[in-house]
């Protein structure tokens, strides 16, 4: 393992679900450098942050960094970003992530929504029907992604075999040609559609999950609360990974302050939001930033999965907290030694197959279950 010196303020980002000390993970950056596929580029690193400690990388995160291209050429324009940043996410996967099992079959549909139509690919597990759906939104900053990406196929995959679902992967329009509301209004559309369909996609309507990790988990918290609010389609379940859910960014730029986390790539999510929110002050409609919605009772229950290295963990733990606090079914989990974006490297990093395990393992209890938990509270694994 390479050691680094680091800034941090206290070892309290440290600790990992058993309250003993674990220095696993952590890298030096660049100012500016493409992550993993899920957030993006990464951000500057922060200055306000003391004293030194120094800690050791987990072998998997710091090979996946150090060799991973700095940097979006800035002349490209947002489509040729875009392309840029496909072309990398393949490479990340074909090196560091393994594929997906077989499955019964895979169809791309055509979805209308407004102002035009949108991709959804469809995995189906075998020939039983109707089976439990899941709708997953990926991730990319609202900026980049999609459902043909090879990381996307292998998480459905899986999904859906081990969850024995269906797996509904979403390709919304993307920032900055199709600002907030347009994304959420295409994932809320194929859902909709979705239910709508049930009988032909061989879909059990009334047992209708939604995930999705950085910006899709944003998506999915939104979604969830619009179906709650518009008397949309009833969900049976939401699974949010790396979540951001405030947009206004004073919950991340908190947890930067506080020197909970090394200093280590993060997520550039000050221009993911200003690509997706024309108007800033938007951040503080709870479409965009669930995390400020004043009410989150009557929501689906949830499972949270965060990174402990990762600067929307504090979002995606303090929403856990408010949903349990709501009466909402809710439980979490903090990955030791995890970045935002490393749960995609399924070749080399058993925490990152761990993640992908219980992810499905989260879908598969949520749809089979017998019954749910006697009362809600929250359940930090």
């Amino acid at each position: 393992m390479q050691r680094v010196s680091l800034k941090v303020l206290d070892n309290t980002g440290w600790r990992g679900s058993n309250g003993q000390a674990t220095p696993v993970a952590t890298a030096p950056h660049a100012e500016r450098r493409t992550g993993p596929p899920g957030g993006g580029s990464t951000a500057a690193r922060s200055t306000s942050r003391s004293p030194v400690t120094t800690v050791s990388l987990a072998p998997a995160v710091q090979t996946l960094i150090d060799e991973t291209p700095r940097g979006v050429p800035e002349h490209l324009s947002p489509a040729e970003q875009r392309e840029y940043l496909y072309l990398l996410s393949e490479l990340i996967f074909l090196r560091y992530g393994l594929p997906g099992p077989e499955v019964r079959s895979v169809e791309d549909h055509d979805v209308p929504v407004a102002g035009g139509s949108i991709l959804v690919r469809v995995y189906r597990p075998g020939d039983a029907a109707p089976l439990p759906g899941h709708l997953t939104l990926h991730g990319g900053g609202w900026k980049v992604g999609s459902v043909t990406e090879r990381v996307a196929d292998a998480i459905c995959r899986q999904r859906c075999r081990e969850a024995n679902c269906v797996v509904l992967n979403v390709d919304y329009r993307l920032a900055p040609e199709h600002r907030f509301p347009v994304p959420l209004d295409d994932c809320y559309a194929a859902l909709a559609w979705a239910v709508a369909n049930a009988d032909a996609l061989g879909l059990d309507a009334g047992n209708i999950s939604i995930g999705g990790a950085s910006a899709g988990g944003n998506l999915a918290a939104a979604v969830a609360l619009r179906c709650r609010d518009e008397g949309g389609p009833r969900l049976r379940f939401q699974l949010l990974e790396v979540p951001a859910l405030d947009l206004t960014r004073e919950t991340a730029r908190a947890t930067l302050a506080s020197g909970v986390l090394p200093d280590v790539p993060q997520p550039t999510m000050d221009d993911a939001t200003s690509s997706y929110l024309e108007d800033p002050a938007r951040a503080r409609d709870p479409l965009a930033s669930p995390l400020l919605a004043e009410d989150l009772s009557g929501l689906p229950p949830a499972h949270v999965m965060t990174a402990e290295y990762d600067v929307l963990r504090t979002e995606g733990e303090r929403y856990a907290e408010r949903l349990a606090a709501a009466g909402v079914p809710a439980t979490h989990r903090r990955y030791p030694g995890a970045l935002h974006g490393t749960a995609m490297l399924t070749r080399t990093w058993d925490q990152a197959r761990q993640w992908q395990r219980d992810a499905a393992e989260a879908l598969r209890r949520a749809h089979w279950a017998a019954a749910e938990p006697d009362e809600p509270k929250l359940v930090s694994a």
